[in-house]
């Protein structure tokens, strides 16, 4: 069984591009290539597809393709560019943007770079950035709590240019080297070094172009890294953060059309039932082709990789558009859905919804341990308070989405949901202030929220989403607070 596409009840009025999930469970998405930037806000029922659009604030340049991420105070940084207004420029500006404040804030890159372009990113559990050059081995670290770059150790004889970076439990950082085919390194954040992790069994990295897919933390600790040659890997991580850890042969992609398949620039991500989607186009080995159309997958590692593609309902974008698979863009949603954009078109085919089937994994289920409470041990909240709240993988297992060096729009932070006892109305409260920004975080840990000034005095199941994946109930009160 497969889950359903279906299209967006409000469709964009723009070619939609990167999105990220926003701390409060909008959606932040850019009008590819420019300066706009625009909301996606859920019905008061949680819906994504009859959600409504409001305009943000222009960013300070007009980027496509390049890095970006949520903090972990909720702001989201942003760096590079690999064109500006249509032209390939590689830009080498940076910025943070304020949801609350809806302002932006250029900042300086680090010192003595003179291109970020399509840069790699990757937050790391202590909430600082880490960052790769894309003509050298040069890599550096961006602190938000000081505004300040410092340096980071070098990869060992190769750029940082086109790779894709996981995020590990173990506090490393994963990736195939795009400028030495089969070759892997780990980055040790604690010790602040690179080291060798041996070669993929084939190449995964496509010659001519350099190009890789998505790689992605599953649950049961490996990591799955998709080819633009029509191949796939797992990593199994050592148990010694220093050893190599070991690579396996994954499935081979499957063939449509008569011809080969891979993702060479494209989007995956990590569902809640553990199950992987993913997009894939044609392959013919040359540097400058992204071929559509894009063939949509959905796998179950469990089983054999699937000959046919989920087929989309009504005006199909991937078919009739004949779009390559790096157009698009996959996200996952709080409400454990799947929200897919496309740069390549505009209107009611440019985004679509995906449903999962079967039931969210229990492995990946945050638990609440502490809630804010008053004298008389009552969970109580107060409109426009904030609050702090314990418990254990509130960054999920996973960063849960990937695409590459060009798209970077990771999950693993904590969404708080208030579920009315009254009737089927939900609101989300804006978290911030993680104790952590890891994966797969089995230890205890904590986030800040805010609750919002218009939710109705009255009783409320609150809930933890990590990666689409909701905590059972808490019941709150949204009321006066006793002093």
């Amino acid at each position: 069984m497969t889950g359903q596409f279906f299209a967006l009840q409000k469709p964009p009025v723009f070619y939609p591009g990167l999105m990220l999930l926003l701390t409060d469970a909008t959606v932040m998405c850019q009008a590819s290539g420019s300066s706009s930037w625009w909301r996606l806000t859920p019905d008061p029922t949680g819906s994504y597809s009859n959600g409504t659009w409001s305009r943000l604030a222009d960013s300070p340049t007009s980027p496509l393709w390049f890095a970006s991420a949520v903090l972990r105070d909720g702001r989201v940084f942003f760096a590079g560019g690999e064109y500006s207004d249509d032209i390939k420029t590689d830009l080498n500006t940076a910025a943070i943007y304020d949801p609350v404040a809806n302002t932006w804030t250029s900042i300086n890159g680090p010192v003595g770079w003179t291109a970020l372009g399509d840069l790699v990113n990757c937050v790391l559990p202590d909430g600082r950035v880490l960052i790769g050059a894309i003509d050298s081995p040069a890599c550096a670290i961006y602190d938000p709590d000081t505004n300040g770059w410092k340096p980071a150790a070098d990869k060992n004889n190769d750029s940082s240019n086109e790779e894709t970076w996981t995020l590990l439990p173990d506090r490393t950082v994963l990736t195939v080297n795009c400028d030495g085919p089969k070759g892997t390194q780990r980055y040790l954040i604690d010790k602040d070094f690179w080291i060798d992790c041996g070669e993929t069994p084939f190449d995964l990295v496509e010659k001519a172009s350099k190009e890789i897919g998505p790689a992605l933390l599953m649950p049961d600790g490996r990591c799955f890294c998709i080819g633009a040659t029509g191949r796939t890997a797992w990593y199994t991580p050592p148990h010694v953060a220093t050893d190599q850890g070991m690579w396996t042969d994954g499935p081979v992609l499957p063939m449509a059309d008569r011809r080969p398949l891979g993702a060479k620039d494209a989007p995956a991500c990590l569902m809640p039932n553990g199950k992987i989607l993913m997009a894939l186009g044609p392959l013919d080995g040359t540097k400058d082709n992204y071929l559509g159309p894009t063939y949509i997958y959905e796998w179950d590692p469990a089983q054999p990789f699937p000959t046919d593609p989920i087929s989309v309902q009504g005006d199909d974008p991937c078919e009739k558009k004949r779009v390559a698979p790096c157009s698009w863009i996959m996200l996952p949603l709080p409400s454990g859905e799947i929200l897919l954009s496309n740069n390549a078109i505009n209107g009611a085919s440019s985004m679509l919804i995906y449903h999962p089937d079967g039931a969210a994994l229990a492995a990946g289920k945050p638990k609440i341990i502490g809630l804010p409470v008053n004298k008389a041990e009552k969970a109580v909240l107060a409109q426009g308070g904030t609050f702090t709240i314990t418990g254990t993988l509130f960054n999920g297992i996973s960063q849960a989405a990937s695409y590459g060096d060009d798209a970077s729009m990771a999950t693993n932070y904590p969404i708080v949901r208030l579920e009315s006892k009254a009737g089927p109305a939900v609101w989300y409260c804006r978290t911030f202030g993680h104790s952590s920004m890891g994966v797969a975080v089995r230890e205890v840990v904590s986030t800040n929220f805010t609750v919002p000034w218009d939710v109705p005095l009255g009783d409320y199941d609150l809930r933890v989403i990590a990666n689409g994946i909701a905590s059972e109930a808490s019941l709150v009160t949204v009321g006066k607070v006793e002093n």
